[in-house]
């Protein structure tokens, strides 16, 4: 009985297995094309440009894009998937997932405040203050080497016997994730730097994901590169137009 039910769970896998066999891999050259992975990058794609338009609904739909990509970065840990786990990329869903429900309550009080509907913009940007930006940038620095080390220790822990990562592997992965928590925090106060930030970890996401795999991952970062530079753009504008009108934002703005 229990061979029986041993063998039924091996061909059946486990909930994750199930999850990504469902979605499918579609072979491309020398990678595999996870279409869990697409599915969450393409919705994550959506968010970006409700983010651009600065509607509210970009909260709540990238938050169901961090719970997929989630799971699709600690697939090999679960046993669902070949490729390398990427603890940072992981790890910064979470903190995508708390960021987010900020953003998602302090923009929809900001939109209130304005009388503005859903689906229209919910903050007015600006630029940060010196010592705001000082503050992002000692967190960036300060915060990937302390994530570094964490990981390494999350390594040594329990290393994997057919994979050694190289010594910027860790680096990288700390870099994109503590990158990340500053970008979408700025989004969240309505920073124009927050663009500035999210071409900062393009720049290693790329080389990265295709690196360990996650081509989708690696493509969506290619696009945002492109994408940020227009919403940066969009942002600016906007930023202009309402310095030089007498209305101000509300005084929620820079609570």
């Amino acid at each position: 009985m229990m061979t029986t039910l041993a063998a039924a769970d091996e061909a059946s896998g486990n909930l994750f297995q199930r999850l990504i066999d469902w979605t499918q891999s579609i072979p491309f050259t020398t990678y595999e094309i996870h279409g869990l992975e697409v599915i969450g990058v393409l919705i994550g794609v959506v968010s970006a440009w409700y983010g651009m338009k600065r509607w509210v609904w970009a909260w709540p739909i990238g938050i169901s894009a961090n719970i997929i990509l989630f799971f699709v970065y600690l697939g090999a840990l679960f046993g669902a998937d070949q490729r390398i786990p990427l603890f940072g990329q992981a790890g910064r869903q979470i903190f995508f997932i708390i960021t987010s429900i900020y953003g998602w309550w302090r923009w929809n009080q900001l939109r209130k405040a304005r009388g503005a509907a859903s689906d229209q913009a919910a903050i007015t940007p600006r630029w940060a203050t010196t010592r705001e930006r000082l503050g992002l940038i000692a967190f960036w620095l300060l915060g990937t080497v302390v994530v570094h080390q964490v990981f390494v220790a999350l390594w040594n822990i329990s290393p994997n016997p057919y994979w050694t990562p190289q010594w910027w592997f860790y680096w990288c992965d700390a870099w994109i994730f503590v990158g990340s928590i500053v970008a979408t925090y700025s989004m969240a106060r309505g920073w124009n730097e927050f663009w500035l930030a999210w071409i900062g970890v393009d720049l290693v996401g790329v080389p990265l994901g295709f690196a360990t795999g996650y081509v989708p991952t690696a493509v969506m970062y290619i696009f945002y590169g492109m994408f940020v530079l227009y919403g940066f753009s969009q942002w600016v504008k906007v930023s202009r137009e309402s310095a030089g009108q007498s209305d101000r934002e509300p005084s929620l703005a820079r609570g």
